[in-house]
């Protein structure tokens, strides 16, 4: 995660085209996770990145509880967390996944954004510890998350929602790509500045090559670290973008961060999608940078952008299509 310095003379292009408040955002999280801790020991970057989300931890709404536990699989167990809101019947459930480079995050990384959904629309939110590289290569992390939405799929009668962050994004994509023709195949898709394994030949890609708290050498990083010996790119599970096929795809809310190299994954699976005959819709948030759902308490612009997001959960949860 790699970023611009602070100091003000060194933000280059970025300097004006940010409000100060992201910058005072973006400082913030240097601090606590400066760009060089990408060649720190992996333990050493979690220690450190997760003691940056508890700093940023704004809470749980009023009413929101949750509960924790295990999805049994095979192959090993798989921690989970539920959230619902007291005294009202879920509409939907939100099957969450977590971003952080699939190396970073964990069932706290993430945990008061899970509840702000669960408060903003009403609906259950289920949020899954899928197991992270470098120790557990591709596909760990995709297995995970797909036995994720098949334990859900069994053990609720609610309609189904899939939602990631970051790399989350990516696993909640190749989900919803390979359980298309389940029976309970997901209502809807909300994925938040994801990376699909896009062409890096695209425009944000150059655009925004070094752009603050995400750059290309970062992207390379996060690629490198997860990919098994001999790891194909065309992998649909590794980079859903490389699908031969994108009929079928529920309903799919495709948000991005302007400043952002991974900005044009989300034009183009919403082309993809479209081409298909499905229904995507794509929005660009302007003038904002990856991760910008942690600057949601003091950036209005990612405040605004969230409440969009949430709004849209809730719209794919009711079977509406609000574009």
């Amino acid at each position: 995660m790699a970023s611009n310095p602070s100091d003000p003379a060194n933000r280059g292009k970025y300097a004006d085209r940010l409000d100060p408040e992201l910058w005072d955002y973006i400082d913030k999280v240097n601090s606590w996770y400066p760009p060089e801790i990408v060649a720190a020991p992996i333990p050493k970057q979690r220690t450190v990145y997760n003691r940056m989300c508890a700093a940023f931890h704004q809470g749980r709404p009023e009413g929101v509880t949750s509960s924790d536990g295990i999805v049994a699989t095979a192959a090993h167990p798989i921690p989970i967390r539920r959230y619902r809101m007291v005294g009202k019947p879920a509409a939907a459930v939100v099957v969450y996944y977590h971003g952080g480079g699939f190396v970073l995050g964990d069932l706290d990384s993430h945990d008061d954004i899970c509840a702000e959904i669960c408060a903003g629309t009403g609906f259950e939110v289920v949020s899954a510890d899928y197991r992270l590289a470098p120790e557990h290569l591709h596909p760990a992390s995709f297995e995970d998350a797909l036995a994720m939405f098949e334990w859900v799929a069994a053990t609720s009668t609610l309609p189904l929602l899939l939602c990631g962050e970051s790399a989350g994004g990516n696993l909640a994509t190749a989900v919803a790509q390979a359980t298309r023709r389940h029976p309970r195949h997901a209502l809807g898709q909300m994925l938040i500045y994801p990376g699909l394994g896009g062409d890096e030949s695209g425009r944000s890609y150059i655009e925004h090559a070094e752009a603050p708290l995400l750059t290309l050498v970062d992207i390379d990083f996060y690629r490198r670290v997860r990919s098994a010996p001999g790891q194909s790119l065309d992998d649909p599970t590794f980079s859903p973008l490389r699908d031969g096929d994108f009929s079928g795809l529920p309903p799919t809310i495709i948000v991005t961060a302007e400043c952002d190299p991974l900005s044009s994954d989300g034009e183009s699976y919403r082309d993809r999608i479209l081409a298909a005959g499905g229904q995507a819709r794509w929005r660009e948030e302007p003038r904002l940078v990856h991760s910008f759902l942690r600057a949601r308490p003091t950036v209005p612009r990612a405040a605004e952008a969230f409440g969009r997001i949430v709004a849209d959960i809730g719209a794919l949860g009711r079977g509406e299509w609000p574009y």
